[in-house]
């Protein structure tokens, strides 16, 4: 158990580096349905994180950092 806690704290502290900055994500969104898209990091919680996507009819979208640790969000 802590080792899923110290990695999802390395999770956290990656994506609060790159707040603000633009990143390249692949997000499984199920269903065999995997978006590509390029994300501006807008936000940093501690449960969450708030990205927002240029491209996408919601533009402002939330994920979990377990989104991470589980694969279904990669941040390239």
């Amino acid at each position: 158990m802590k080792r899923n806690i110290g990695e999802l704290n390395l999770v956290k502290e990656k994506i609060s580096s790159l707040k603000g900055e633009t990143v390249e994500m692949s997000i499984n969104r199920g269903r065999k349905k995997i978006d590509n898209v390029s994300a501006t990091v807008k936000d940093v919680y501690p449960s969450v994180f708030t990205v927002r996507i240029e491209s996408a009819r919601q533009p402002l979208q939330t994920f979990s950092y377990f989104d991470i640790l589980c694969g279904n969000v990669k941040i390239q």
